[in-house]
């Protein structure tokens, strides 16, 4: 395995492992000895590694103190790598409820703004999405590879850098709740229809209808985690008593 992805299979592991508490937050992390004869690594690669996660906001590495594992307020929530360990835990939906208000104050406005700013080249991407949703129908394209195709390309057809930049954000947090919310629906892909309706107001260069379109699909999708939160927490409550 060359020294890079190596590397990179260190950062995985180690970091996945922190995200599900194998590492408690505020201690001190494994001795590096330990680290590298647990990983067959030099100290070289393995202290690669744990600047990575340091950069990440999961690790602080100090001279003569060693390295703490940082609380979870500390982590770097919009890292894609961090975001998938956070959602492979036992009892993700509260991750999953706050990433759906997270949604709810950005892809509005997202839809609202590539309404405004629409160009060929992104109504032909929205209008490719919605066809492989539609396709989905008779299993010719992946309905959650379509879907996501939807959502991130509302995010570049708004035309703002700082909503594109967390494409890779939404994709991996899209990968669970998409399947959790259709789960709950009881459905197993997410309605076109609903989907065009966005899109048809998109298309009109219409910004309210975009933004209320969106927001009321998403108003669904935290309808659905907020009943089974509850659901969740009343079944813990009958099981304690």
């Amino acid at each position: 395995m060359f020294s890079g992805n190596f590397t990179r299979h260190i950062v995985q592991s180690l970091g996945k492992a922190i995200a599900l508490g194998e590492h408690p937050q505020g201690e001190p992390l494994q001795a590096e000895a330990l680290l590298c004869e647990s990983f067959d690594a030099s100290r070289t690669v393995l202290r690669e590694a744990v600047k990575m996660l340091t950069a990440k906001g999961m690790l602080d590495a100090r001279p003569r103190r060693g390295t703490i594992v940082l609380p979870e307020s500390q982590w770097n929530l919009s890292d894609p790598d961090i975001l998938n360990w956070m959602l492979e835990r036992q009892g993700s939906l509260p991750i999953i409820a706050e990433f759906v208000d997270m949604r709810l104050a950005l892809e509005p406005a997202a839809a609202g703004l590539a309404a405004l700013n629409l160009n060929h080249a992104s109504r032909d991407t929205l209008n490719l999405a919605i066809a492989r949703m539609e396709a989905t129908a008779n299993s010719e394209d992946d309905h959650l590879e379509a879907d996501i195709a939807f959502h991130v390309g509302i995010l570049a057809a708004s035309n703002n850098r700082f909503f594109w930049n967390m494409r890779h954000t939404i994709d991996v947090a899209l990968r669970f709740s998409i399947r959790m919310t259709n789960r709950i629906k009881g459905v197993d892909k997410a309605s076109v229809e609903d989907h065009r309706h966005i899109l048809n107001y998109i298309l009109a260069g219409d910004q309210q209808g975009a933004e209320n379109a969106m927001r009321a699909l998403l108003n669904e999708a935290k309808t659905l985690v907020n009943n089974a939160l509850a659901n969740e927490l009343a079944l813990k409550t009958k099981t304690e008593k």
